[in-house]
């Protein structure tokens, strides 16, 4: 289970306590659960570690024998065969991630005691743990480095074809494969799980479009760290215009709150959604003639402002009446607990454009809209649906001397919600893309603000 949050929101997977402080990242923990379910997929379900230790160059194995035994020797030792590995993985405060493989080894090779010449086959078990920590962060990623690697053999069994095996021969071999082993094995987990980082960190730094808008470049904002419960990802995104001009915002490094019964948290900073509404919403100006049946709602305000005993009697004489709706700076959304407003502006300018071109403003007017946000997880982008919650309404300019608006504020809320709101939840509906973190899909997801 998965669980968004903005701090903004949450998408939970885990809970945030309501004191947390205030996340300034989008940021994600995983469990040891679903980071062992990501490292088994990327290194046994993908075969990355059989087909490592496939070229695994095995030493020969030389015995004098002592003074009651033939000399022995195994020579062109290979590996057959590699038992079904099991993975799991622990989270140590401070040192990173724990990984161990447990497998079984097939190996065969040509045995020679004295002058009896035999085929061997050798089956060993092994375990291997190895602590991986991520180091030198920079530009948004991390190297990946393996300390401490530990190769315990446990049960070997040796058969040989002819059936005749010494003590001997068995001591032999058991010692000169703890001798061995450990140093060829190492390496080779060392090769897959720096694979394996890069393929899994593709998912962190990756460039989504938005569209055909922009584009959003996620990336790490700082090292991954280990709490014992999860493991921390703080990630961050660029966001950027089509033609390359990138949309500020916070971008500092944030804390994450502690990994409850989820598999994965991902945190959405208030600033980083504010670029990415910046983004999304950029509606033209949008203007009406002042005609019913083009904008219905509008028809109570139009026959205040153009006739009858409205302030200008004369106005239709000189060109119909025209409404303009601009969109005024940018877009800011406000996160409180369980709730999410996006404050819009939005200049209405009602005018007269006349037979000589020139424009009579009857009214300009600042509408300062707060719009009910509803915040949703579909096809793994956050999409908000946003609705008309408060209006307010003053007067900026007035080129016919109009100076009360009161019974203006319901014939503009109408106006606005049937004409540009529908062009904002037009615009938002392709979602905010979210980054495939570590290829754990976005399934059963909670969200909180």
């Amino acid at each position: 289970m998965t669980m968004l949050k903005l701090f903004g929101i949450v998408v939970f997977c885990g809970l945030l306590s309501p004191s947390q402080e205030v996340l300034s990242g989008l940021s994600c923990a995983v469990s040891p659960v679903a980071m062992q379910n990501v490292l088994s997929d990327a290194i046994l379900q993908n075969g990355l570690l059989q087909q490592h230790l496939q070229g695994l160059v095995l030493p020969n194995i030389v015995g004098d024998g002592g003074l009651l035994n033939s000399p022995t020797s195994i020579t062109g030792l290979h590996l057959v065969k590699v038992g079904l590995p099991k993975l799991s993985v622990v989270l140590p405060p401070g040192i990173g991630v724990q990984l161990t493989i447990a497998t079984k080894l097939e190996l065969s090779g040509n045995c020679l005691v004295g002058l009896l010449s035999d085929l061997v086959d050798i089956l060993v078990d092994v375990n291997i743990t190895a602590n991986i920590k991520c180091t030198n962060f920079e530009s948004g990623t991390v190297q990946v480095v393996i300390e401490d690697c530990l190769c315990i053999l446990g049960a070997i069994k040796i058969k040989l074809l002819s059936g005749l095996l010494s003590l001997s021969v068995n001591e032999i071999v058991l010692n000169k494969l703890r001798a061995t082993l450990p140093g060829l094995l190492c390496p080779v987990v060392d090769i897959v799980i720096n694979l394996a980082n890069i393929q899994l960190l593709g998912t962190l730094n990756a460039v989504i479009p938005v569209g055909t808008v922009g584009t959003i470049h996620y990336h790490l904002a700082s090292l991954p760290f280990t709490s014992g419960l999860f493991l921390g990802l703080d990630l961050d995104g660029v966001v950027k215009q089509v033609g390359g001009s990138i949309i500020p915002h916070d971008s500092s490094a944030s804390a994450l709150p502690p990994l409850l019964d989820k598999l994965l948290v991902l945190g959405l900073r208030q600033s980083f959604l504010n670029a990415v509404l910046s983004l999304l919403i950029q509606i033209p100006p949008q203007t009406f003639t002042c005609t019913p049946e083009v904008v219905s709602g509008a028809a109570p305000v139009f026959h205040t402002w153009g006739g009858g005993k409205g302030c200008c009697s004369t106005c239709y004489e000189t060109g119909p009446l025209s409404i303009k709706l601009t969109l005024s700076g940018n877009p800011l959304i406000l996160l409180e607990e369980n709730k999410a407003t996006v404050e819009l502006l939005v200049m209405i300018q009602v005018f007269i454009q006349r037979l000589d071109g020139s424009i009579l403003n009857l009214l300009l007017l600042k509408a300062d809209l707060g719009l009910n946000a509803h915040v949703s997880i579909a096809g793994g982008r956050l999409v908000l649906a946003l609705s008309l919650g408060s209006t307010s309404l003053s007067l900026e300019s007035s080129d016919v001397g109009i100076s009360n608006i009161s019974n203006l504020k319901p014939h503009c809320s109408s106006l606005l919600a049937e004409t540009l709101l529908p062009l904002i939840n037009g615009a938002l509906g392709i979602g905010i893309p979210l980054p495939n973190v570590l290829d754990i899909p976005l399934i059963k997801v909670d969200i909180q603000i």
